[in-house]
């Protein structure tokens, strides 16, 4: 359940270190940047974080394709074709760019700006703290994990680039020729990763150099090469000339830039094999426990401290243990129940069906249109079960969702998966965010504890949408509940406590859980994707608290609807910042 584009603040304005997959809310403009009749510091922030907005995505070619379907229309006529940079020189000077906006920000007089405009300053203002805060871990951040690598999305980003005129496509091939330096930036990066002690296990480097040889193994078949003949066979507006011309530039820069370059950077892992320090959690690197710290508070978030979100965890757990039990003892034939059946087989029937059941409980879609789209083969094994394509800001109805079947999803399980991909899950919350009218700005921040958090709770309500019985539904929602609750506290056993494979074994072995093939296996994926989990489990219990919230400060006033749409309409930030903003929201929205 992947997103694309991964954000953090850095060199230039708000440049990116890593391609992977995400899913901010954002929206088009009303006003385009075009002048409006706003009080003068209103005026003057708009036009700031325009400016941001703009020479950000002037920076990275992959960013602006996915955030803009007519940067034209918002100024930008030209930009530098990249993919970005991963240089200690651009990574620190992110941390002075980061200064900067922030001094910037704390020169407007707060108190003149519309809620709007307070809630992107206090959210910008945030992650300028984020960044500041892990600017001294550099070598502590990994693009190649085995799962939510670079290896494993870039492939994804290139074959859905969309073709709108000739422009595009030439973009796309210039793409192509700088995946050789910036895959050789990725192997000096991981060579001085091992030098400083901090390369990754023997098990991590063998998961990805795998991922690497199986999207070599057949350079001309590559699905890079199919893909772009059939994008380039759907515009009208070139001659056959021209698109044989395009055809052949592009296998030979698949066959001869793209492929050597994957095959290069699975040469130099496999050299530097051997020389981690360290098969366990990050605590045990030196800086290893700060670092996941402030890891955590990106990727859910929270404010809280690890034995706080420890603590969190464990209490619902035993909620959902507890409600588990008591379901059984009073309808004992639920444990002997089959997997339901679904009236819904097929993916897009499931999709429909969602759309229609979740109308009582939330607000119609913003937009309903997307496109289901599956996994290469090659990419089977490397990718997750599904996950969602973000539409650009000023074309929303731009939506693809990936499934993969390698994971062999069906029934209640593809049916929730699709809750989450899709309505009411990242696709609803992407095109309802967009409708809201959030500043451009915000489509480069990312806050996967929000944009997870939401997806997994609506996915916990998607249960009771799927047609079965009020007890089953319960029964299935609180078993997955519990479950990600078991990832989310070795997440943080094995990174925060130090945890080891005999730890591991002896916390699941309490639940019932004893194959010990299966929990290395779990083991070895949470060593390699520290926090990865958090995102979502962490995420869903702040949304479930920030309900709780709402329902006490509200009171009969309280709808579980309004609720849904406010958050929507506040658009991915940490829970406080949400939290403080909740209220306004809420009455704008139902007054």
């Amino acid at each position: 359940m992947l997103q694309i584009l991964k954000k953090r603040i850095l060199a230039g304005c708000l440049a990116l270190t890593v391609l992977t997959v995400s899913c901010s809310g954002c929206r088009t403009p009303s006003h385009l940047f075009s002048s409006v009749k706003l009080p003068k510091e209103q005026r003057s922030f708009d036009n700031y974080t325009e400016k941001l907005f703009t020479e950000e995505l002037r920076q990275n070619t992959i960013h602006l394709h996915y955030t803009l379907a007519d940067p034209k229309k918002f100024g930008i006529d030209s930009h530098k074709i990249s993919l970005g940079s991963l240089s200690k020189k651009d990574w620190e000077t992110s941390a002075s760019s980061a200064e900067n906006i922030s001094a910037a920000l704390d020169g407007f007089q707060y108190e003149a700006l519309d809620t709007k405009q307070q809630l992107t300053h206090d959210i910008l203002k945030d992650y300028c703290e984020q960044t500041l805060s892990s600017s001294d871990f550099y070598y502590y951040e990994e693009p190649l994990r085995p799962t939510t690598g670079i290896q494993s999305e870039l492939p994804i980003l290139l074959a859905e680039y969309a073709f709108q005129d000739p422009r595009d496509v030439t973009d796309y091939l210039a793409l192509l020729t700088c995946i050789e330096d910036y895959f050789s930036q990725i192997a000096r990066f991981e060579e001085e990763k091992s030098k400083e002690g901090l390369f990754m296990s023997d098990y991590a480097a063998d998961a990805v150099i795998k991922a690497c040889r199986t999207f070599t193994e057949h350079p001309k078949e590559n699905y890079l090469i199919d893909t772009f003949q059939t994008r380039i066979d759907s515009m009208k507006n070139l001659s056959e000339e021209k698109k044989k011309l395009y055809k052949d530039q592009n296998r030979s820069l698949v066959e001869h830039a793209v492929i050597p370059s994957y095959q290069k950077l699975a040469d130099t892992l496999k050299r530097l094999k051997g020389s981690g320090a360290n098969d366990a959690g990050l605590c045990r690197f030196p800086k290893g426990k700060p670092y996941y710290e402030s890891l955590v508070r990106h990727s859910t978030g929270s404010e809280k401290s690890i034995k706080q979100l420890q603590e969190m965890t464990k209490r619902q757990r035993s909620l959902d243990l507890a409600a588990l039990q008591k379901l059984l003892a009073e309808h004992p034939n639920l444990a002997a129940s089959k997997e339901p059946e679904l009236i819904q087989k097929e993916p897009k029937e499931m999709l429909d069906h969602l759309l229609q059941a979740i109308q009582k409980d939330f607000y119609p879609a913003a937009d309903s249109s997307y496109q289901l789209n599956y996994v290469h083969k090659s990419l089977e094994g490397t990718l997750a079960p599904a996950f969602y394509l973000t539409a650009p800001i000023d074309d929303i109805s731009r939506n693809v969702i990936y499934l993969n079947k390698g994971s062999q999803y069906s029934g209640i399980q593809l049916f929730t998966t699709l809750a989450h991909e899709g309505f009411p899950g990242h696709l609803y919350q992407t095109t309802g965010s967009a409708q809201a009218g959030l500043a451009p700005i915000r489509a480069l921040l990312n806050y996967p504890g929000y944009v997870e958090g939401w997806a997994t709770y609506v996915e916990m309500l998607s249960y009771q949408y799927a047609g079965l019985t009020e007890d089953m539904a319960e029964l299935l929602m609180r078993n997955q509940s519990a479950l990600l609750s078991l990832y989310a506290s070795i997440d943080m056993g094995i990174h925060y406590d130090g945890w080891n494979l005999a730890d591991t074994i002896v916390f699941l072995k309490n639940f019932g859980i004893t194959n010990r093939s299966t929990i290395q296996s779990m083991y070895e994926l949470i060593v390699e994707e520290p926090s990865h989990y958090l995102k979502y489990y962490i995420g869903y219990l702040e949304f479930l608290e920030l309900k709780e919230y709402a329902k006490d400060m509200l009171g009969s006033a309280y709808s579980d609807r309004n609720f849904h749409q406010a958050v929507i309409r506040i658009g991915p930030a940490p829970f406080k910042i949400v939290k403080n903003y909740f209220k306004d929201f809420y009455i704008q929205e139902n007054p």
